[in-house]
This record gives structure tokens, sequence and C-alpha cells, in this order.
């Protein structure tokens, strides 16, 4: 607990300093968009708040915690896609699955959580939009809703698993995710506003660029090595690669989240989606790196 204590501290101090260093950096530069920025900054505070409850009090309130978030991104993912009136009974049957997703890991049953919504959602989730509704729409309506799930549910919901699949070391790997996702997307957005030339994908998001996925890479790669021996139980060679997996996956979230935004704010009734999309703009690393690196420890490590 004390080692605990400690690390909490120091996160603590780093953030105020990064939080006073970026609002300096937003009054002598004005002419660069720190909105993205600031955005993250926030991010790190609330997962800041909650693992402090998380693991000075009781997993269940992280659980509770990301389980809320899940809603609120989903909920703001449905907001965004053109839908119909028939289209709704579908998302409130979404709304439903949370709760019962969440419950699988409360009570530890990791066979039933890995298939509830890939498989059994998955394949019975069209009938209500099935009966009585029609064919009109059907599939574009199925798969974006499904697509959701995965994303704003399926893949958040890993975040909680840590603490019950490993209670020793579940609250330490969490905190070292979430550091490792969040640094890599603060390097990547800040190197990306001051040096970066060449977007990935110009449409989508120019703070995505080339020079920001190298700069994020290795910096995340050295974060990634400072910080295993503290909060891992990893050797050197998986401690480094830990900062490789976390980083090219974030990237890999980052990207695809923006397109997908894209699409639905060109597509959908809201011209101004990435405005909006305050929760997604949130999450959107974190349901890459969350189950990704999850499934890779589970797969090498007994401890999980």
């Amino acid at each position: 607990m004390a080692e605990t204590i400690w690390i909490l501290t120091a996160i603590f101090k780093v953030l105020l300093t990064a939080t006073v260093i970026i609002l300096i950096l937003n009054k002598l530069t004005s002419e660069k968009d720190f909105r993205s920025i600031f955005l993250r900054l926030k991010t790190w505070w609330g997962m800041f708040v909650i693992f402090c409850f998380a693991t000075l009090f009781n997993p269940v309130v992280s659980l509770v915690s990301i389980m809320v978030l899940s809603f609120f991104a989903l909920k703001e993912y449905f907001s965004m896609i053109e839908s119909r009136r028939q289209d709704r009974r579908l998302y409130l049957w979404c709304y439903l699955v949370i709760p019962v997703h969440f419950y699988w890991i409360l009570i530890d049953w990791y066979g039933m959580f890995i298939i509830f919504i890939p498989v059994y959602v998955f394949l019975l989730l069209p009938l209500p939009r099935i009966i009585g509704k029609g064919t009109v729409g059907f599939l574009r309506s199925v798969s974006t809703t499904q697509w959701g799930l995965m994303l704003m549910v399926f893949g958040l919901s890993h975040l909680a698993y840590f603490q019950f699949a490993t209670p020793e070391y579940g609250a330490n790997l969490v905190l070292f995710l979430i550091i490792l996702t969040q640094v890599n997307d603060m390097i990547h957005n800040l190197i990306s506003i001051f040096i970066g030339k060449k977007s990935v994908v110009p449409s989508a998001n120019s703070n995505l660029t080339w020079e920001g996925f190298l700069g994020g890479f290795l910096f995340t790669t050295l974060i990634s090595f400072i910080l295993y021996p503290y909060l891992t139980p990893f050797g050197l060679t998986f401690g480094i690669l830990s900062g490789v997996i976390i980083s090219i996956s974030g990237y890999f979230g980052s990207l695809t989240i923006s397109v997908l935004r894209r699409d639905l704010s060109l597509g959908g009734r809201h011209h101004n989606g990435s405005s909006r999309a305050n929760y997604i703009s949130i999450v959107d690393s974190l349901t890459y790196t969350s189950p990704i690196f999850f499934h890779i420890i589970r797969y090498f490590f007994d401890f999980m």
C-alpha cells in the first residue's frame, strides 16, 4: 500500500506539472490548437480519481465507473448515427446489455465475459430489429449497433477485468496501461501540433501524423522501460515490448475512431460530430489497448 500511495503521489505531481505547462504553452502560442491536449488532460485527471478510489477502497468502484463511462460513450456513438424510429428499440437493448456484461466481470466468469457480446449478443441482437420492423436499412442498423457495442462496451470493459483476473497485480497493470496509453496520445498530439507535417488521414484527423506516431512510439517505449519494474511483474523483454504493443494498438485505436467519427459526421445528421464526440475522444485509444494488452498478458502469463 505504501508503494501504491507513493506512485499515486508521483502521478499527481506529474499531472499537475503537465497541466501547468500546457496552460502556459496555450497562452504563448495562441495560433496552435490545444483542444485535443486539454481533452487528454481531462481524461488523465478523471482516470486518476477513479484509480485512486479503486485502489484505496474497492475494485467494484472501478468496475462501476468504467461501466458508466461505457454507457455514455455508447450513447454518444448512437447520437452520431442517422437512425430511424425502428432503431430506437435496438439501442434500448444495447443499453440493457451493459450491466449484464459487467456482471460477468463482477463474478469473474471469464468464459461468459469473452463470448457474451461477440457471440450471444451478436446473434440475438438483430431479432428485435427483424420482428415487425421490415428489412429496409436492416444491415446498416444492426452492423453499426454491434460495432458500437464491441468498441465502447466490450473493448473498454477489459479495463475493469484486470483487478478481478489478477487481484495481486491488476490495479498496477491498469495504471501501467492507462499511463502508457495516455502518454502515447499526448506525445503524439504535441509532436503533431508543433512539427507534424505528414498527416496519415488528412480528411479524418489532421492531428494524426507520421511524425507524431514515431515520437509517441519511441517515448512510450522509453516510459514503459522506466515504469515496468515498479508496476508490473514482467521481465525486461516484455517490459519493453509492452510499450511497443500499447503504442501501436493505441495509434490504431485513435486512427480507427477518427475515421469512424468522420464517416458518421458526414453521413449522419450531426455535421459537427467531431466537436460533440467528447466521451469517444476520451476512450478512443483505450478501446484498442485494453483488450489487446489484456489478452496478450493472459496468453503468456499464468497470473492472469
